[in-house]
């Protein structure tokens, strides 16, 4: 249930950063790339999450739960920019 939940929160995402892109002016090429990498942070996020939901593997929790750390990382240095 959860991994429906975390689709369905990106997908409005996306859907609400298209909107704001349609809602008056066009939106700059370097938005453009700002959106784009938040989107694929946020799928790489969601996917992580699903992988260390399933994981049975220690050692590969582990490596998960280090990469979930960069992405939030990433994401909030995206975000304050």
């Amino acid at each position: 249930m959860a991994r429906g939940w975390e689709s369905k929160s990106v997908a409005a995402q996306i859907e609400a950063a298209e909107d704001r892109g349609t809602s008056g002016k066009a939106l700059t090429s370097k938005q453009v790339l700002l959106l784009q990498e938040k989107e694929t942070l946020n799928l790489s996020k969601v996917r992580v999450l699903r992988d260390l939901e399933n994981s049975r593997n220690p050692r590969y929790a582990e490596i998960l739960k280090k990469a979930l750390g960069e992405l939030e990382r990433r994401l909030a240095k995206l975000g304050s920019a």
